[in-house]
């Protein structure tokens, strides 16, 4: 797309590339002098995919002077973003007219819940609010639990690309079976129609599940550079390529390809709804699935690709229970907890223990990375406003013919808006002005602006119970009335929740693929979309404030949550770390590959003369 342009994109791509590498071991030296504590364990080596004969080393003077710019995002990376567009216009689609198949009841006269009226509300099961607000927290908790499963399965047993097939091939099931239920010779049955509905909702979900621990990082995978390097542009401006800005640039249109699939798939599919029938708005959503095989299968010869690795997540367990044994708990929060059982400076080698230092340091790194996302439900837990609340909101306002299960498309049509302008502008600018806008960071951020579009939410609420013939009971069966509020006054919760994804969820998907050891990232990213699952499972806690009188406290609550969320990530995480960001970017990874190091099952890890020569890690908490 021409819209994924980059900072000097054309002159990095036509500069000369002339002498490569990374940061000599002084950097390191000085950061740990410099605050005087070292909480992450020090690399064994830096990585380098890069041949240092093609490419420069920069500098520490040119480390703290030069601009740092991303690298082109290799073309065969899009087909997979591509693939990603299709998976989200089918999932989104079919999610966006859940709530009203199951809340609203069959409008007189359809067949199908259709209601082309200009404030007709298409409906059919008539089961209320909160069974169609629990329904939508069940397929979030399943579709986002079951990517632990799927994570581990990639990296294990069948790779990323046979899981995604077989995930695919799971969900397609689920979407032709969801298709039935909206049948309306089935509709005129709820509780049957039901029944079916969330049969071939658990067939969805498991497939959504198995595909979207894998679809990210095999994204990312089709970037080759993993070396920082200095190049010369056609300007004649030195400049240093960035593989941190690189993965961050690289999830950003990711995203974006997220959200155009999201945001076309949910406009076309209520209006599908509203003019024709559910069984319309769930069939187009299958039809567009059916691409991601196909274009899987026609470039599956040019992906990069990683081979499963068999037990690496017993390796892990294995791994800590052994860091853990004989008193090491009490190293828990230190630098030698993970020290102190590389395999160069245990003395008497378990058999499993077949990895090389590299690994312990990436499994270290992943480690932190998970526990950052503990906060991560409490996010959420916004976020998911607005695929259950704020489209039952919508109902209660003046719609003027507008479907109220429409507006829930700011939010991806905001991110399309902003990601191009935060990519190219924002971001540049504040590192042009030395602003360090890290992962650490942004995530803070993110809790803040959440917090932000709760209260909008709240506020709305209010005049909506004020402005109502009904008052604080507008959103009951009973009620002929809708409040005189215009439905856009909705805006600004989904733009801000938009903003929220930017900084929150882009940013995990970049730190789940840069902190989690390579044979381990699907397993990771599994973990991080479980916190989805987690906070949809918490939800279930405020489903008896999803319906009137409660609103108002139910988006104050979670407004609430959010802004002391904020305050605590920033004082356990944002301060004490964001200060090694770099340091952890640039771990060597490690050589290993499954039972053994390189695959050898004769081959031993030995140790280099500096494994040797190292000196305890400094005992000081994180």
């Amino acid at each position: 797309m021409a819209m994924v342009g980059m900072d000097n994109a054309g002159d990095i791509a036509a500069a000369e590339v002339k002498g490569a590498g990374l940061p000599t071991p002084s950097l390191e030296k000085q950061v740990a002098i410099e605050h005087q504590k070292e909480p992450f364990p020090a690399p064994s080596a830096r990585s380098s995919s890069i041949d240092d004969d093609e490419v420069r080393k920069p500098t520490q003077e040119q480390l703290d002077t030069l601009r740092r710019v991303p690298a082109k995002i290799p073309w065969i990376a899009f087909t997979v973003a591509f693939v990603e567009l299709c998976e989200r216009f089918a999932y989104y689609g079919t999610t966006a007219v859940m709530i009203n198949f199951i809340q609203q009841p069959l409008p007189d006269g359809s067949t199908t819940g259709s209601d082309p009226r200009p404030n007709g509300q298409p409906g059919a099961l008539n089961y209320g609010q909160r069974a169609s607000t629990g329904a939508s927290l069940f397929n979030r908790f399943w579709a986002y639990f079951i990517p632990l499963i799927g994570g581990y399965l990639a990296d294990a047993k069948w790779g990323r690309l046979k899981t995604i097939y077989i995930s695919i091939g799971v969900a397609m099931v689920g979407h032709v079976i969801i298709i039935v239920a909206a049948i309306p010779s089935v509709i005129s049955n709820p509780d049957g129609a039901l029944a079916c509905f969330f049969v071939g909702l658990l067939f969805f979900a498991t497939g959504v599940g198995g595909f979207k621990p894998n679809i990210s990082p095999l994204f990312a995978e089709q970037l080759s550079e993993r070396a920082m390097h200095v190049i010369t542009l056609k300007s004649g401006e030195e400049v240093i390529v960035d593989p941190a800005l690189t993965t961050q640039r690289m999830f950003m249109y990711f995203y974006f390809f997220i959200n155009c699939g999201s945001i076309v798939g949910q406009v076309s599919m209520v209006y599908a709804e509203r003019y024709v029938g559910f069984w319309l708005s769930f069939f187009l959503p299958t039809l567009m699935f059916m691409f991601c095989p196909l274009i899987l299968l026609a470039f599956h010869k040019r992906y990069n690709l990683r081979e499963p690795t068999d037990s690496v997540f017993g390796k892990f367990l294995l791994l800590t229970k052994h860091a853990c044994a004989e008193g090491g708990y009490k190293h828990i929060g230190k630098a030698t907890f993970w020290e102190r059982v590389k395999p160069s400076v245990v003395s008497v080698k378990p058999s499993w223990m077949t990895f090389d230092d590299a690994w312990v340091d990436e499994v270290a790194r992943g480690v932190k990375a998970c526990s950052v996302f503990l906060f991560y439900p409490l996010w959420w837990l916004a976020y998911n406003q607005i695929d259950n609340n704020l489209v039952s909101q919508a109902a209660t306002m003046s719609l003027h013919g507008v479907p109220n299960d429409l507006l829930n498309n700011m939010n991806p049509l905001g991110i399309i808006i902003m990601i191009p302008i935060i990519d190219n502008i924002v971001y540049p600018a504040m590192r042009k002005a030395k602003i360090r806008f890290t992962p650490l960071r942004r995530m803070c951020a993110s809790f803040f602006v959440a917090c932000s579009a709760m209260i909008w939410a709240a506020v709305i609420q209010y005049y909506i119970y004020n402005t109502s013939p009904c008052g604080y009971h507008v959103g009951s069966a009973d009620c002929e009335y809708v409040s005189s509020i215009n439905v856009w006054a909705q805006t600004g919760s989904y733009v801000l929740v938009g903003l929220s994804e930017i900084l929150g969820s882009i940013t995990g998907l970049e730190y789940a693929y840069t902190k989690a050891p390579a044979n381990m990232r699907s397993l990771v990213f599994g973990l991080y979309q479980f916190t989805s699952a987690l906070s949809a499972a918490l939800g279930q806690a405020f489903v008896g404030l999803a319906a009137d009188p409660l609103l108002i406290w139910n988006y104050g609550a979670v407004a609430i949550i959010a802004f002391c969320t904020g305050i605590a990530f920033y004082f356990i995480f944002t301060r004490p770390w964001d200060k090694y960001e770099e340091e952890m970017n640039m771990l060597k990874e490690s050589e290993y590959k499954g039972h053994n190091l390189g695959g050898n099952s004769e081959k031993k890890v030995e140790e280099t003369p500096e494994q040797q020569q190292r000196a305890p890690a400094k005992e000081i908490p994180v």
